[in-house]
């Protein structure tokens, strides 16, 4: 029983999905933090020159 718990793998790939999972949300934020924050710069610029 306990060799073949070592030989067990769909839990290392259930790991390495939610690691790539939350590196991917990592960067979906930082991206739209950084968008975020030029978008509203630029439609701050927009109201003040209308």
């Amino acid at each position: 029983m306990f060799t073949r718990f070592l030989r067990e793998e769909s839990g290392a790939t259930a790991i390495e999905y939610g690691l790539l999972a939350s590196l991917i949300a990592v960067a979906i934020i930082a991206v739209v933090k950084t968008l975020g924050s030029n978008l509203s710069t630029t439609f701050d610029k927009v109201a003040t020159n209308i």
